[in-house]
């Protein structure tokens, strides 16, 4: 065990379930289910990576209580009837294998019902209010079918005791329907659910006595919940200890969450919050309830701020979702002082979000390329000599030069500049974006163990060395550059030494030239994901005027879902002046020429202009490495 972070690894006992460390892995779907709600191969092997990784409790993705109008996900599990014990007990014999205690999250969706298995029944919840904006609107549950969910919430839990589950955690909140009864935001109701905060409690007053009376005393029941709701109207901090008081004793373990759909970004956290960012509300709840197991989670990454909040008593446990997406291994590593090879999650959210969200897709992640077998690869080492030239020290190159090299490759990869990571490690300057060195870090460390991996900065590569190298492989990992139209003005412009117009690499190469905010008016042009990098940069430093001009009908439209939400927060919030539908047609030295949708010519004067229209692959020895590849 490593002695700088022992708190992390000191075991903790819940009544007859003892969790050997505090590292909790929390219930995250990932479309991998079979269509019939059962487990697939690959399934258990995901979750058996973090029981293998070392994680101390192991929260089962939700589960389905009530098919079909609480399902949640194009694949989910489900636990609506005895069918689905068997399965369930498999998994807990393999995570309990590798000394994991295990959960179960039980949940209905209510109005946050996946439509595509409503199968033509419109979504129930407390009233009428919609679980996010542009969601079907729901029809107000009958007090006879709020009784009838809550005895699906008994007799589910009856199952997971069965099924050899240790926990079981009730899903109060993210919008589902637990939460549209506690947040004033949805609840309308006049009855008794509705209307006071003892009244908008019952519900889930009754689901814990319900699922108490089937488990019994001695099991224990997590209770997970939006400390904070994040959003005009809804629960704040104070609100939800109030709520707490009506069942907090009815339960062991208080999981402190955040956010509602709307305020998504708070509830999948975004890139730019701090680690461990919400561990201030875990800390109000455990002061307010001593007594209670508390557990946290956003952004958890780093094992000193996990230590530091266990240290100062803020929470008990420690929820890491995406994290351990990211690096399975986190336990293990941090245990061992291989810190240095942590593969932190960098918070993109593009896999494991919005490919579950948006695209109804199975999870995946950017910076780990097999959430199943993992380093399984290293198994099959290459059984002859062979040799491997990268070129480019980029994520890219960096990647497949030490993927190569784990399995017995030769490998010599040539960097032209005196850093590695690439356009990676430049877009991590952005202050916003600085999650991002994590990755390469993390890559530059795993390199560097590999003695069969050579690696020469400030070289760039000169095709001519092919032939007394005599590699077997070429990758040509060169990265890409800005994509700069030949619009009128817009090469000249950038030409000139005193200018005022400046691509994307003008600002991540030379930050320090870049930190003049006030009274500034700034103008972007392209609305993608790097133009709203600059929009975000400046906005949230003072800038007095920001714009920004996008061709397309929308900002962001390949943005993965988290980062869109939190960048048309700062947009609203800044007052950032959008031009949609409008495209630049010519560059001049202090004015963009702009033309909208119905032809009208716009002037955008600006102190600083940013030409963001996207990359294009750069590769200028491609044809000669490939003259190589052929002749030989």
């Amino acid at each position: 065990m490593n002695e700088k972070y022992k708190k992390i690894f000191e075991p903790l006992t819940i009544k007859r379930m003892t969790v050997k460390n505090r590292v909790v892995m929390p219930p995250m779907g990932t479309n991998f289910a079979n269509m019939d709600g059962t487990f697939c191969i690959p399934h258990l092997a995901y979750y058996e990576q973090r029981a293998k990784g070392g994680v101390g409790l192991i929260t089962l993705e939700n589960a389905c209580i009530d098919y079909p109008m609480g399902t949640n996900g194009a694949r989910q599990l489900r636990m609506d009837n005895d069918q689905y014990i068997s399965g369930l007990w498999n998994f807990n014999e393999r995570m309990h294998a590798y000394g994991a205690a295990t959960s179960v999250q039980l949940n209905h969706a209510g109005a946050s019902a996946y439509g595509l298995r409503l199968e033509g029944n419109q979504p129930v919840s407390a009233s009428n209010v919609p679980s996010k904006k542009g969601n079907p609107v729901p029809r107000p549950l009958t007090t006879e079918e709020v009784y009838a969910i809550i005895d699906k919430y008994a007799e589910a839990a009856d199952r997971a005791q069965r099924s050899g589950f240790d926990c079981v955690e009730i899903h109060a909140g993210h919008s589902y329907l637990l939460s549209q009864f506690l947040s004033p935001i949805y609840n309308k109701r006049t009855d008794e659910f509705g209307g006071s905060p003892e009244n908008r409690a019952r519900l889930t007053c009754l689901v814990l006595d319900a699922v108490r009376k089937r488990v019994g005393p001695q099991f224990p029941i997590a209770l997970r919940f939006s400390a904070d709701e994040l959003l005009p109207g809804g629960n704040s901090v104070q609100d939800t200890l109030e709520i707490l008081d009506y069942f907090v004793d009815k339960v062991d373990i208080l999981n402190v969450s955040a956010a509602l759909n709307d305020s998504l970004q708070y509830q999948i956290d975004k890139m730019n919050l701090a680690d461990g960012w919400r561990s201030f509300m875990a800390k109000e709840v455990k002061e307010r309830y001593p007594e209670k197991v508390v557990m946290t989670s956003g952004n958890i990454r780093d094992p000193k701020q996990a230590t530091a909040i266990l240290e100062k008593g803020e929470a008990d446990l420690l929820a890491m979702g995406r994290g351990l997406i990211a690096e399975p291994n986190w336990v293990n590593k941090v245990a061992s002082g291989k810190e240095g090879l942590l593969r932190k999650c960098i918070s993109c959210n593009i896999g494991c979000a919005d490919h579950r969200i948006v695209k109804a897709r199975p999870i995946r992640c950017t910076v780990n390329p097999d959430l199943h077998y993992e380093d399984q690869y290293k198994l099959r080492p290459v059984k002859n000599p062979t040799k491997m030239v990268v070129i480019g020290g980029g994520t890219a190159g960096l990647e497949a030069a030490a993927t190569a090299a784990e399995v017995g490759v030769m490998v010599e990869l040539f960097e032209a500049k005196d850093y590695l990571g690439g356009l990676g490690q430049e877009i991590s300057r952005l202050p916003d974006k600085k999650r991002i060195n994590d990755f390469i870090s993390y890559q530059i460390n795993r390199c560097q163990e590999l003695p069969n991996l050579k690696i020469h900065k400030n070289r760039p590569f000169n095709p001519a060395a092919l032939e007394s190298i005599k590699p077997d492989i070429i990758v040509n990992a060169t990265g890409a550059k800005p994509l700069l139209p030949p619009i009128n003005g817009l090469h000249e412009e950038l030409a000139k030494a005193d200018r005022k117009v400046f691509s994307i690499f003008d600002l991540l190469n030379g930050m320090d030239n870049f930190q003049e905010f006030k009274g500034k008016e700034i103008v972007v042009i392209g609305g993608g994901a790097v133009g709203l990098d600059v929009v975000e940069y400046y906005a949230e430093r003072g800038a007095a005027k920001v714009s920004i001009v996008e061709m397309q009908r929308e900002l962001g439209k390949d943005l993965d879902l988290i980062t869109k939400l939190a960048m048309m927060e700062i947009v609203e919030k800044y007052k950032v002046n959008v031009y949609t539908s409008t495209k630049l047609t010519q560059v001049n030295k202090s004015d963009f020429l702009v033309e909208d949708e119905n032809g009208c010519m716009i002037n955008l004067n600006f102190d600083l202009g940013f030409i963001c229209l996207g990359m294009r692959a750069d590769a200028p020895l491609l044809p000669e490495l490939q003259a190589y590849a052929l002749a030989e």
